[in-house]
């Protein structure tokens, strides 16, 4: 198998018919399409409701835009001082030295921005970048994000990763990516070490269903683990991907079986042309609320939305207290929908 960068190898491929082509390539004059050989053989041809393929096969769908979408949808260009920095929070910054990712996926939130022929940083615009971040010692941790930092090559992310590393008032440096599952084979020894620092270092894999981690992507994350990289994980709640209890519940077992944390469980953004991922928030709650002792506490992600415009992350879960009440009491419900009279303490 090849790449596929292109709505005719779809067709050769059988991903797509021939009679959709036309609209297709509208599709991709617009935003980006790459399927790595690692994700098309997870891809069942003959599914129309494929999981793989809905998250990286472009889709006429994508033509409809809402009045409510926006081509920045969670406001990174003004939270943009210097360009590749993203500082929205404080204590922390994203860096994106490239735009350039394995796969994109249709739903992606930057998808105006990602591509092939999305900028990277040059030498002079990442040396600007990194002296924001040293310059501004309120910042404790740097997230590497893009694009998809491990697309860059070893020697370009471990200078990376050594500069950040040097950088006395960071404390962690972390690592957003889809690497491990779209290319497990890039994750190999030398990219491993490019990542090792004296820093606490955190990848964060991007994973949504359950099939995505087959044997190599497993033994790809087995190789950072066992190196002392922590792994956590992000996941989109996509409609037909991912929404429902049983394979939710599947992906999370998978992710923690492999020494992978749980992070977030991200409800889709506005990006333009996402709206047929989109499920309602109230869904995404009793989803999430279904998980609530069906599964260990180990493989519960925290439900998060991003505020449109770049107000930044909410968590936006269920909540179990039901009522305060006037004698001081409080009734919670557990996960089995009963509701018990917790006596609280007033005042402090």
């Amino acid at each position: 198998m090849k790449r596929i960068s292109d709505p005719d190898q779809l067709a050769e491929a059988g991903l797509v018919p021939a009679e959709k082509l036309e609209a297709l390539h509208r599709v991709a004059s617009r935003w980006a399409v790459s399927i790595t050989p690692a994700m098309q053989a997870r891809i069942d041809p003959a599914d129309p409701a494929d999981p793989i393929a809905r998250q990286l096969v472009p889709s006429v769908a994508e033509l409809a835009i809402a009045s409510d979408e926006r081509e920045d949808p969670i406001g990174d260009a003004a939270y943009s001082p210097v360009k590749g920095i993203t500082h929205r929070y404080p204590d922390r910054v994203l860096l994106k030295p490239t735009h350039t990712c394995a796969v994109y996926c249709r739903f992606c939130f930057r998808r105006e921005a990602v591509g092939p022929g999305g900028e990277s940083l040059s030498p002079a615009e990442l040396d600007a970048a990194l002296a924001y971040i040293s310059r501004d010692e309120r910042i404790w941790e740097v997230i590497l994000s893009g694009g998809d930092p491990l697309i860059l090559s070893p020697r370009r992310l471990g200078e990376i990763v050594r500069r950040l590393d040097a950088i006395g008032h960071l404390g962690v440096i972390r690592v957003h990516t889809r690497v491990p599952a779209a290319e497990p084979e890039r994750v190999d020894a030398e990219l491993v070490a490019a990542l090792r620092a004296n820093k606490a270092v955190w990848i964060v894999l991007h994973a949504n269903h359950a099939r995505e981690l087959d044997e190599p992507t497993r033994a790809a994350v087995a190789r950072l683990v066992d190196a002392g990289l922590p792994v956590l994980a992000q996941t989109v709640l996509l409609a037909g991907v991912n929404d429902d209890p049983a394979t939710l519940e599947a992906l999370l077992r998978a992710l923690v079986a492999m020494r992978v944390k749980p992070y977030y469980l991200h409800h889709a953004d506005l990006a333009p042309g996402t709206g047929h991922f989109r499920s309602s928030i109230a869904a995404g709650q009793a989803l999430v609320r279904g998980l609530r002792g069906r599964v260990s506490g180990l493989c519960q992600p925290s439900y998060v939305l991003d505020v449109p415009g770049g107000a930044g992350k909410i968590p936006i879960g269920p909540s179990y207290l039901r009522e305060s009440l006037a004698d001081g009491k409080t009734v919670v419900e557990d996960w089995q929908g009963k509701l018990h009279l917790y006596p609280d303490v007033e005042g402090r």
